[in-house]
């Protein structure tokens, strides 16, 4: 199994709480650094379920996320150690919310103005996407919403590519191929670095399959890592989509 279907499989288990699957899939297989965060959101909802047998399972996986170190991977581990009872519950607030859904707001383009997590729901709202929907709300229906905004909506400042970057970086200083990494390393140069990363990785299939479980795994540890430090934490679940 690829490390593209190993990610479809997870999250197409995780999202089903398909907890034998999520067992099978990482019983049989050495676990791929890439997706750690993955694993450990899988995890989450195996415990939770009261699987006994993926208490051992999500040890190894506290351990691997502490000896990784990334960010948002203390935090995971924290909370995998207190849904099995190893260590005091974390004072944060669990929201719903689909960490990608939430760095694709927080890391995008500033010019796109950030957007907000309904905290009562996890809906990520793009700030454009919301302007539009409340287009045709009533002038009274939003002064009540401003008065209730504190409590419901948590906003999400905009920070740019330079995370992105940094991981494509990092990426190139892990590979083991000299040539395919002086070839990246070129893409990366002056504008329009990230559309010819891509095109460039393009050519090599299965260090781009690397790379996107790589950009995905640290993408979502940012995330986490910011919703803590709001005071929140995902928790494993189903978010609606939006209108």
């Amino acid at each position: 199994m690829s490390l593209k279907e190993l990610r479809a499989a997870l999250r197409g288990a995780t999202y089903r709480a398909d907890v034998p699957e999520l067992i099978r899939l990482l019983e049989e297989r050495a676990w791929p650094e890439q997706v750690l965060q993955l694993i450990g959101d899988a995890l989450l909802v195996a415990v939770t379920s009261g699987s006994a047998s993926a208490h051992d399972l999500a040890r190894a996986c506290v351990a691997q996320l502490q000896a990784r170190g990334w960010d948002g991977d203390t935090d995971l581990a924290e909370a995998l150690a207190a849904r099995l009872g190893d260590a005091p519950q974390p004072l944060l607030r669990p929201v719903p919310v689909d960490l990608e859904e939430l760095a694709s707001v927080r890391e995008g383009d500033p010019a796109h103005g950030g957007g907000r997590v309904d905290l009562a729901t996890g809906q990520v709202w793009p700030q454009t996407v919301y302007e539009d929907f409340r287009a045709d709300e009533s002038d009274e229906e939003e002064e009540e919403e401003d008065e209730t905004a504190g409590s419901r909506w948590l906003w999400v400042d905009p920070v740019g590519s330079r995370s992105g970057y940094r991981d494509i970086e990092v990426f190139i200083g892990s590979l083991q191929d000299p040539h395919l990494a002086e070839v990246l390393s070129t893409a990366i140069s002056g504008q329009g670095a990230f559309r010819r990363f891509r095109d460039a990785l393009a050519r090599d299939p299965e260090a781009a399959d690397r790379w996107y479980a790589f950009s995905e795994d640290r993408v979502r540890g940012r995330a986490r890592a910011w919703l803590a430090a709001e005071g929140y934490t995902p928790h494993p679940g189903r978010t609606p989509s939006l209108p």
